[in-house]
């Protein structure tokens, strides 16, 4: 036997053992990788599996929280007295189970943040400009046209009931109750009140409109019903100025303005029946106005003129003699139309009233707000104004001329 023969036999044992060592590797590797994506999978289904599971939970939870949104306050003051334990959940960590955190038998009550009543303050208003921007001066007044309450109301939607009005923008510095010593003047009424409330809103005035009306046809009594109002307006609203006008009197300029001053104020200082100059200087009739320091200081007004005239000249009186002075505005905007009429009955000009006015001095004092009755038998707010309705007497016996 040759040399050669075992070292073929040799080299081919070599040569099967490293295909068999190679065999196994690969199998070995196939393996590994099989494992491998084994793995991956089984971590995809477990991610699914979580990921749905999440957020079925949620969407439980969402669905009874808007369920029971509207009732929730109930339920849970309800289970505070039946012994249940609830408890808030935080949704903030998506993969946490909520059921491991509950014990059995405990319910979930959805988190509501706390409900508070405060709304935020208001800003406060500024003051009202002394000279509102929305005024446009010289007025054109005439009384030929029709009027009625119902259009006056349309023309007025922001008057409210009693004929109040305030104005929404700003601070008013006056709070202004305007008096009408009335009787049979339903007429000249709605003109007053188409024409003056809206000079009143441009004025940025709050105000309040009362009419006094004297019941009965007995001798009228203009200063009397002028008190009564002042009275009435003070238990109605905190007033501290009082405009007192005429009904038959219209500004002719909305720039005289309705509200108080430093002193007692008269405003119509220039009818068309004078010829629009002030008839003479003691004049304070027709439209005027005071503080209520200034109306208590003076103890208001003169109880005892019956009949027409005198009371506003004793009204003059009782300020200048109280050291005050008249204010007046300039003659070219005090300028006022009067509505024409006949002069009422049972208001004939009073024979004693020049020697009423020479005693003012003497009666001012016990003869005013001080000695005031009266008594109301209907007080009505209507949309434009308030009406006042009263019985205030009949004047004394006249003494007989011996």
């Amino acid at each position: 036997m040759s040399v050669a023969a075992p070292r073929q036999r040799c080299r081919g044992w070599r040569s099967s053992s490293s295909a068999m060592t190679r065999l196994m590797l690969g199998r070995t590797l196939e393996r590994i990788c099989k494992g491998v994506l084994l793995l991956c999978l089984l971590h995809f289904l477990i991610m699914m599996i979580l990921y749905f599971d999440v957020y079925s939970q949620r969407f439980d939870l969402f669905s009874r929280f808007n369920n029971g949104r509207n009732g929730s306050r109930n339920n849970v003051s309800g289970a505070a007295g039946s012994g249940h334990h609830y408890y808030y959940y935080n949704l903030s960590r998506p993969n946490a189970t909520l059921a491991s955190y509950l014990a059995p038998g405990e319910q979930l009550v959805p988190t509501v943040q706390p409900e508070t009543n405060q709304t935020p303050l208001p800003k406060p208003l500024p003051p009202c400009p002394e000279i509102p921007p929305g005024l446009v001066g010289r007025l054109l007044i005439e009384f030929g046209s029709q009027m009625t309450m119902e259009r006056v109301q349309k023309e007025n939607p922001n008057v409210t009931e009693g004929g109040r009005y305030t104005p929404p923008d700003c601070r008013p510095r006056w709070k202004v109750a305007i008096i009408i010593p009335f009787r049979h003047r339903e007429n000249h009424l709605k003109y007053w009140l188409h024409y003056l409330h809206p000079i009143l809103r441009r004025q940025k005035i709050d105000y309040g409109i009362y009419i006094i009306n004297q019941l009965g046809e007995e001798t009228f009594n203009r200063a009397k019903l002028l008190n009564v109002g002042y009275t009435e307006a003070m238990k109605d609203g905190e007033y501290d100025c009082f405009i007192f006008s005429d009904v038959d009197l219209i500004p002719m300029d909305d720039r005289n303005l309705y509200h108080c001053y430093d002193q007692p104020r008269h405003f119509a200082i220039a009818m068309d029946k004078f010829g629009f100059r002030l008839p003479y200087a003691g004049y304070f009739g027709g439209v005027s106005g005071l503080s209520k320091k200034q109306f208590l200081k003076i103890n208001g007004f003169p109880n005892e003129y019956w009949g027409w005239g005198g009371e506003d000249d004793d009204i003059y009186n009782r300020i200048t003699l109280n050291g005050m002075k008249v204010s007046r505005p300039d003659v070219r905007i005090g300028r006022y139309r009067m509505i024409k009429h006949e002069r009422d009955k049972h208001n004939e000009p009073n024979p004693q009233r020049f020697n009423k006015i020479q005693n003012t001095k003497n009666t001012m004092k016990k003869d005013g707000i001080s000695s005031l009755t009266y008594r109301v038998i209907q007080f009505k707010r209507y949309a434009l104004y308030t009406n006042i309705s009263v019985e205030i007497g009949k004047p004394p016996p006249r003494p007989i001329k011996g």
